[in-house]
Parts: structure tokens; sequence; C-alpha cells
């Protein structure tokens, strides 16, 4: 039997997604809550790795069990792993999954949203969800330059090198947007995949065009030569969350209907 589950998590005080050599990763803590209902002590598998200190709101993962393990409905498999997890990792949706199903290889997109608070005082109960960016912001000239990341492009110049040879940093990002509520900046990225650190090799890039370190225009010239020293800082981990991961058809930009926005609460 194959179940899908649903995850959020508080990243602050794990080592990112994956099991860890030194560190506690998020999967880990969630394969020891399987264990405690499965003999079988099934490993899951992810939609997504995120790094260390990052937030999730919808990490898909998938298990497999045994038939002669299946003794409850997914219904009650969420509140029974719920009871084995810490109060900053929980499981919001469980459900049975087709045989055929992959956390990782059959999504077609993801979305991310990367907060930050735009005053010279922090707002306490976001310091651990929320990049403290002080000085003031031109907002005008951050809008102008998010759609220049939308379209099928190297992001070589906005990613980390992850240690290990890549077989292609082309991307495609379907949505590049920010919203502003009160001193609330909202930075929401969507895409058919991303490299390491690029959503927030993005917002750091974004957030210096705010600043005046870039014009809105110098996005194309970093897209098109190809390295990271030419882009702007690599935000801060706190303010990222994984916010969904789609399935099925692949959102576009001109599709996305107008939603209302929560804000990320400190845990």
């Amino acid at each position: 039997m194959k179940f899908k589950l649903t995850i959020a998590y508080d990243g602050t005080g794990y080592e990112g997604w994956q099991v860890q050599k030194t560190g506690t990763g998020v999967q880990e803590i969630v394969e020891a809550a399987l264990a405690k209902l499965f003999p079988s002590a099934p490993r899951i598998h992810s939609s997504s790795r995120t790094d260390t200190g990052v937030h999730a709101l919808g990490m898909v993962a998938h298990f497999e069990v045994p038939h002669a393990d299946d003794r409850m409905t997914a219904r009650k498999l969420a509140l029974a792993l719920n009871a084995h997890l810490p109060a900053d990792v929980r499981v919001v949706a469980a459900a049975r999954a087709p045989e055929k199903f992959h956390a990782r290889f059959d999504a077609t997109g993801k979305q991310y949203r990367y907060f930050a608070w735009n005053h010279a005082a922090m707002n306490p109960l976001l310091r651990a969800t929320a990049w403290h960016v002080p000085r003031p912001l031109d907002l005008k000239a951050m809008r102008a330059a998010a759609p220049l990341f939308v379209g099928k492009h190297d992001f070589q110049s906005f990613a980390a090198n992850p240690g290990y040879a890549k077989e292609s940093t082309v991307r495609t990002v379907t949505r590049c947007e920010i919203k502003k509520s009160g001193r609330q900046l909202t930075f929401i990225i969507e895409g058919d995949g991303f490299l390491y650190k690029m959503c927030r090799g993005i917002v750091g890039t974004l957030v210096q065009v705010g600043q005046g370190k870039f014009p809105a225009k110098e996005i194309k010239t970093m897209l098109a030569k190809h390295d990271r020293r030419v882009a702007g800082m690599t935000a801060p981990a706190c303010g990222l969350v994984l916010w969904k991961v789609f399935y099925g058809k692949a959102p576009t930009s001109k599709l996305q209907a107008p939603e209302k926005l929560q804000s990320p609460k400190s845990k």
C-alpha cells in the first residue's frame, strides 16, 4: 500500500529535509514516527529537498508498507503520526496514493514564498520566518525586475554550487511577483524546478535592486553571463517556505488567480 503525505514544518532547528550525516533532517524525524506505527519501518520519499533553516507548508512525500501493515485509515494515519512528531513538524494531510505515484518524479511544479520585513525595527514575532531588511526599498524597481526571471533560462548566476556537477542549470520560472502588506513583502516564485539556493539568489538580487545596487534591466545581463559572481546576494534561509507542490498540469503565470496571502506564524 502507498500513502501520500503533505507535511509542514518550521525548519529553524533542522539541517534541511533530508537525512544528514551530522545534525538532524526532518525526513529522519518523520521516518522515526513511521517506524513506531509500522513494523516495516518504511522509508519516505519527498518531492523536494529544503536547505538548513528553510521551512515548508506543503512538502509532499510518499511511503509504502506491506498489506499486512495496512491497519488504519488515512485520517487516523495523520493523527497517529502527529502524536509521535515534535510540535515543529506536522502531517497536515494523508491519503492513499496510486501504486505508480511518486512524490518527486510526478511533480510538475513548485511554489516557494519568501517573506521579508522591511522596517528599521524587526517584528519579533516573525524573527524565525522572515528576513529583516531595515533599509527602505524601491518596490517599483523590484516589481519591474521580477518578471524578467519568468521564462526558460539558465539560472546558474543565481544558484550556489551544490558540490557536484548538475546535468543542466536551465529551469523554467512561471511566476515571480512581489506582494506588499504593511511592512511585509512576500516574494512568490513558481517553476518546474529549482537549483540549489536559486530562490534565495533571486530574492537577494531583487532586494538589492530595491536598494539601488542594480538597475532592474541588469537581470537580463546576469542571466546571460551564467556566473554567480555577477548577481546579487543570497537571501537568508529563515524567510523561505516551500508553499506547495503541483501535480498534473503545471500552472502558468497567466492562469494564476488572485489569492489572499497568509503570513507565516512564528512557532
